[in-house]
């Protein structure tokens, strides 16, 4: 027998590992998303699309994009730590 709770509290665990894996995976199409104001599901999709109507080749611009959002985020955290002139 099913509970009412049940299927609610696994929802809510599939959006916070979801969420989880888009932050801290690369987060490039999240960053775009934000960036242009359009859903990251739907870039995905069509990053899905692209990559199989051009053999793969959107996939190291991806890696491109992910490579300068990590330094991006690397020298953000480095101007404000406080600690870091000590």
């Amino acid at each position: 027998m099913k509970q009412r709770g049940y299927p609610v509290i696994i929802d809510r665990i599939m959006q916070k590992i979801r969420e989880n894996i888009e932050m801290h995976a690369f987060g490039v199409c999240s960053a775009i998303g934000e960036k242009f104001g359009i859903a990251s599901s739907k870039i995905r999709m069509w990053f899905i699309y692209i990559s199989f109507l051009t053999l793969g080749s959107p996939v190291l611009i991806y890696m491109i994009l992910a490579f300068w959002i990590n330094i991006k985020n690397y020298i953000m955290a480095g101007r404000r730590n406080p600690l870091k002139n000590w």
